[in-house]
């Protein structure tokens, strides 16, 4: 998965800088999209506060870092953006190879959960959550939420 070092990602990142400045989410992950990457929001921003789109910009790269690492560089990747009234939705899901039954949970209780206790704490710091779904064979999924 192409990590985008276009233009746009730097332009909507820059827009992000003040914490309070209300910032169109959809646009910031949006940039991230590419030749492997889709993006899907909805048809109108999703505007949230700068903080909280640097956060959750932040935790969808190292999501997607993740499944180049982890899936590797020919897989796909989608980011889906949902806005309802109680909290912010960002999903991303890949098609790599998913991760065996029990190892998740391994892994995290022998610290070898860097980027994921990474998103976590971003999350965290927000009143959000971050959840991992893996299925062997179809692939991994990380639930990202923000209450409004």
């Amino acid at each position: 998965v192409p990590v985008p070092t276009s233009a746009a990602v730097r332009d909507a990142a820059e827009r992000t800088a003040d914490p309070e400045t209300p910032c169109d989410l959809g646009e910031l992950l949006a940039a991230r999209a590419g030749a492997r990457v889709s993006f899907s929001g909805p048809g109108t921003p999703v505007v949230v506060p700068g903080a909280v789109a640097r956060s959750l910009d932040a935790a969808v790269a190292a999501a997607l870092d993740n499944v180049r690492k982890h899936a590797g560089a020919d897989a796909r990747a989608w980011i889906l953006l949902e806005d309802e009234p109680e909290a912010v939705w960002v999903t991303v899901r890949d098609d790599g190879p998913g991760i065996a039954p029990g190892r998740l949970a391994a892994a995290e209780s022998e610290g070898r959960m860097g980027v994921s206790l990474s998103i976590r704490g971003r999350l965290r710091e927000l009143g959000g959550t971050a959840e991992y779904v893996s299925i062997p064979g179809q692939g991994t999924e990380v639930e990202l939420r923000v209450p409004r």
